[in-house]
């Protein structure tokens, strides 16, 4: 066989179902491949490559297992550049297949050549250029095994047309060769035992719950953790589900645009325990104030997460489940009952809300009915703006792998294509897209493919003609002059998924609301569009300035002037 036959063999044994992916000239060994080796992997011709990287990328948070993409060289490898930072931002096992120009060719600027391996280096966990075909298997078997082991992220592999083209014979078992490469494991007992002893002097302890614990499959671990200790749960955007959140001890979503209990809950506890969880800017605000007073651990699988963002008073490198799984021999109840009743107070007195437009529709309005008819078990995939927010918000997730968001790198685009590979990995579940008129806008062309392969994801774009995010911040912060984010020219995008063959339905006012996903959610024939036609002008609240510490959060909008803030969006 060839090298390019000899990696669909190897992807077959890694277990790989789908590769998703546009075909191009130097590509074309691999795709011939996917003909003459008689594979079982269904390859899923997407309208762009981004496309396919984000639909890999929503593949594999859904199920847990690594999405694959294969694509041509030049362009068709740089498309996939937003997709590669999306990944590694947010730690998502992805490996990336693109064709190259012929080695003889390497470097001088041949016809849809690009320095791949150079321009991938910053995005992802690990970039390769196989230079000969007896490399080829070997270099699989790493990718495979770099991008799911210890923190993962995506990995591309770049491969010569006369590589993919060269015959021989192949050890679909070649060993790997990753010297200096460990994984993390089980953490250090001492360690854990010594902040086992922290939680037992803490009276008012959280919990602050990240995507590790997701990735490393702890939503058991997370439960019995927070009820052996007595401590509510706090998580980050893509910590939703890591702990149900219809759990008791469950306060949501805390940050910037977190539940107003939850960052409550974060300004007045005395121990703060992070797992899997980054201390990223969205959260921290104003570095030198945030939970001052409070002791802080870190536990985390990746060792350069230490003192990046928080220097801890206790750390711990290892896997999220295996260390909660050894934290749970040491720790005992925590004194600490008087403070989950003070949160529950918070979360009772300080419900999120929003108020009824007459005649017109919220975002708000619509995604609590979804939440309501789907019995908050939807796989769910947002784009990124007001509307990522105020799903995390009223969307409550019952398990991890059921809410895809861009958190890292707040990518426009991705929710769409994500549902797609979504979909594809659960077929039996629901899964609905949520996007606002102006990432859908961005990824809108994958309407063919999901109809083509008849998918039955419900794609909710919430159309208020508006960039919202940035106009809100332009509004609060520099006195209402609003530039670039007018969404003029939209199309009608009930026709325009017509125009697809996709079903569509539109809402405009309240009493369409229910009634409509009603017959959305009720209809599996295909893709269907809901497009649901919003205020304009509605703001994110509970809302802490960029930069900002939590006291400084606005449940309401303000009735002063706001600084501008110092950290960013």
């Amino acid at each position: 066989m060839n090298a390019a036959e000899a990696v669909i063999k190897c992807l077959e044994k890694h277990g790989v179902e789908y590769i998703f992916g546009y075909s191009g000239g130097a590509a074309i060994p691999f795709f011939d491949a996917l003909v003459t080796t008689n594979t079982k992997i269904e390859f899923i011709l997407v309208r762009h490559e981004q496309g396919a990287t984000h639909m890999a990328d929503g593949y594999a948070r859904s199920t847990g297992k690594p999405g694959v993409v294969l694509v041509t060289s030049g362009p068709g490898a740089t498309n996939t550049i937003t997709g590669l930072i999306t990944a590694q931002m947010d730690s998502v096992p992805m490996i990336v297949i693109t064709g190259q120009t012929i080695s003889p060719m390497l470097g001088k600027d041949a016809f849809q050549e690009a320095d791949v391996f150079g321009i991938s280096l910053p995005v992802v966990k690990h970039s390769y250029l196989v230079r000969s075909h007896e490399d080829m298997t070997r270099t699989v078997n790493e990718a495979f095994y770099i991008a799911t082991t210890g923190r993962p992220g995506p990995v591309i592999i770049d491969v010569p047309k006369d590589i993919s083209s060269t015959e021989g014979v192949f050890d679909l078992d070649a060993k790997m060769d990753l010297p200096g490469y460990k994984v993390p494991g089980h953490g250090d007992k001492g360690e854990i035992e010594t902040i086992a002893k922290a939680f037992k002097k803490s009276r008012k302890p959280l919990l602050l719950i990240g995507h590790g614990c997701v990735l490393s499959e702890a939503e058991e671990e997370v439960r019995q953790l927070a009820e052996k200790l007595n401590a509510p749960v706090v998580t980050t955007l893509l910590g939703k589900g890591a702990i149900s959140e219809k759990h008791d001890l469950s306060l949501g979503m805390l940050g910037m645009h977190g539940t107003a209990y939850a960052n409550f809950a974060v300004k007045d506890c005395d121990l703060i325990c992070s797992i899997g969880s980054r201390w990223d800017d969205r959260i921290v605000g104003k570095l030198e104030e945030f939970c001052a007073e409070a002791v802080k651990i870190h536990i985390d699988i990746d060792a350069s997460e230490y003192g990046k963002m928080i220097v801890p008073d206790y750390w711990c490198a290892g896997d999220a489940r295996l260390i909660i799984e050894e934290l749970l021999l040491h720790i005992k109840r925590c004194d600490s009952q008087a403070w989950v009743d003070q949160v529950k107070g918070w979360r009772t007195d300080f419900p999120l809300k929003y108020d009824n437009i007459e005649g017109g529709l919220t975002m708000q309005e619509v995604l609590a009915e979804l939440d309501k008819q789907s019995d908050s078990e939807a796989i769910i995939a947002t784009d990124v703006g007001q509307h990522q927010m105020w799903c995390a918000q009223f969307c409550k997730s019952t398990q991890g792998k059921n809410w895809l968001s861009s958190g890292g790198a707040g990518t426009m685009g991705f929710g769409f294509p994500a549902a797609i590979g979504a979909q594809f990995g659960r077929p039996n579940d629901l899964v609905v897209s949520v996007s606002g008129d102006g990432g859908f806008q961005m990824t809108l062309c994958e309407l063919a493919t999901a109809a083509i392969n008849k998918l039955p994801v419900k794609i909710l774009v919430l159309n208020n003609s508006y960039l919202g995010m940035v106009r809100q911040w332009q509004e609060l912060f520099f006195d209402e002059r609003l530039s670039g984010v007018d969404m003029e020219g939209n199309p009608d995008f009930v026709k325009l998924a017509e125009s697809y063959g996709v079903k569509a339905f539109r809402m405009e006012t309240s009493d369409d609301v229910a009634k409509v996903w009603k017959e959305a959610l009720a209809y599996n024939e295909g893709p269907c569009l809901i497009e649901a036609v919003c205020n304009k002008t509605d703001n994110v609240y509970p809302m802490i300035p960029a930069g900002a510490n939590y006291d400084k959060m606005l449940l309401e909008a303000p009735t002063v002037k706001l600084e501008k803030p110092t950290g960013s969006t």
